[in-house]
């Protein structure tokens, strides 16, 4: 599972074989979320507020950059780096 980005602990990742929604992993820790690029609701599992706040800010600033990386995945081709939470 190629990793897009990392920041503050928390290393985003995305499946080449995943299914709809089209969504990204975030994991933290112990800790792994599933979240919607759509609509940015965790559609599986948690992670600590604090974490799961810092993805949300993230997500909200690469959202086209996720669905772009998204599509890449479908075409069975390798996703981008995306810039980390600075």
């Amino acid at each position: 599972m190629p990793t897009i980005s990392q920041f503050f602990g928390i290393v985003i990742q995305m499946f080449w074989k995943e299914h709809a929604p089209p969504h990204f992993h975030a994991m933290y820790a112990e800790h792994e979320a599933l979240i919607d690029i759509r609509t940015l609701e965790v559609i599986g599992g948690s992670l600590p507020r604090r974490a799961l706040n810092l993805t949300m800010e993230w997500a909200i600033e690469h959202r086209r950059e996720l669905m772009e990386d998204w599509n890449l995945c479908q075409s069975k081709q390798l996703p981008k780096r995306i810039e980390p939470l600075e």
